[in-house]
């Protein structure tokens, strides 16, 4: 059987994307101890006044405030340099929330107590960016050194969690350093633990765009490479996501190999939410823990970093594009996006 078959009863990609629910990011990471060439995080100082704002007080509203979504994500910079990120948990797990999480590089996970506090307080997944199979590839990615092995540990340490019901993704953001590599990659990680491989398509912001030339592949360059890994991996469902990236360019991988940016929603500091003036104000928070925070969501960002042409209305997947980074296009143009009838 094809690798790259899918069950009759497998929803359709524009199906999955229409019944997301909506989740909430809680940013806290003021800082990283990673130094990534493509961090969309570029501007390190407002990152550290915004986050760094995350008051206990503030984190304690916007959980008591969206108690009921589907789940809520730690995340920016990275979580676990917050010591109150235990705390965090409890609360969120007190106040109801089925599905906790934390987007991290994974290396404080190496230290196997503080992974274990973190499953007991309530988190039940993690989200870890490893981005290459080997040191050389990750840590020239990270710009770390020793940042490879805690990462690989930090993964081992979650994978001994997981029959207490934790679940395991990565994220592993493609550039032209690792496209090449996909099947290594995915078969290195299923064999430490991993439930699911994200491949995550930059973001054409940060210093993905001030290095764009030196490690952005295309879009079609980056869709033939993955169709090329699920025809090699030899699985019939492999457990392999390609995410963010334009759906007219993947035809032809299964839908359940397509991913998806997910819904959310997170708060920014009034100065820092770069929301357009007469949408900030109907968002601004005057009142309790909330006071001064701005509530922003990924549609926000994708209205105001990417574009449709005419042409996509005709597109099946027109009503559920995100449209394509005007920063991509502005190297590389529409031709490769071909509306599917």
């Amino acid at each position: 059987m094809s690798s790259m078959a899918a069950t009759t009863a497998d929803p359709s990609i524009v199906e999955r994307v229409q019944a997301q629910k909506e989740r909430v990011h809680v940013s806290i990471g003021a800082v990283c101890n990673n130094n990534c060439i493509f961090c969309m995080e570029e501007d390190r100082e407002a990152r550290e006044v915004n986050n760094g704002a995350m008051t206990p007080e503030r984190v304690r509203w916007i959980l008591e405030e969206h108690r009921g979504a589907e789940e809520v994500c730690f995340t920016s910079g990275e979580p676990t340099t917050r010591a109150e990120l235990p705390d965090f948990v409890r609360w969120a797990k007190s106040l109801g929330y089925a599905r906790i999480s934390v987007m991290t590089n994974g290396r404080r996970l190496s230290h196997f107590p503080y992974a274990v506090a973190l499953a007991k307080a309530g988190m039940n997944r993690f989200y870890v960016s490893i981005h290459g199979h080997t040191k050389k590839l990750h840590e020239g990615l990270t710009r770390t050194p020793g940042s490879f092995e805690q990462t690989v540990c930090g993964l081992d340490a979650v994978t001994k969690l997981k029959r207490f019901g934790v679940e395991l993704h990565t994220s592993t953001v493609v550039t032209d350093r690792n496209l090449p590599h996909m099947l290594d990659v995915y078969r290195f990680l299923r064999e430490h633990g991993v439930d699911q491989v994200v491949f995550n398509v930059m973001q054409a912001n940060g210093r993905a765009n001030t290095y764009f030339e030196q490690i952005f592949p295309s879009y079609t360059e980056i869709a033939a490479g993955f169709r090329r890994f699920l025809n090699d991996v030899g699985e019939t469902r492999p457990m392999a996501f390609l995410v963010d990236i334009p759906l007219c360019t993947t035809e032809g991988v299964a839908d359940f190999n397509r991913g998806y940016v997910e819904k959310y929603r997170h708060f920014d500091l009034d100065g820092h939410a770069g929301l357009d003036a007469a949408k900030k104000d109907d968002r601004r928070q005057h009142e309790g823990g909330g006071r001064g925070l701005v509530l922003v969501t990924r549609s926000d960002l994708d209205d105001e970093q990417r574009d449709k042409r005419p042409e996509c209305g005709r597109c099946k997947y027109d009503a559920v594009c995100e449209g394509v980074w005007r920063n991509y296009l502005k190297r590389c143009g529409w031709d490769e996006f071909v509306p599917v009838e």
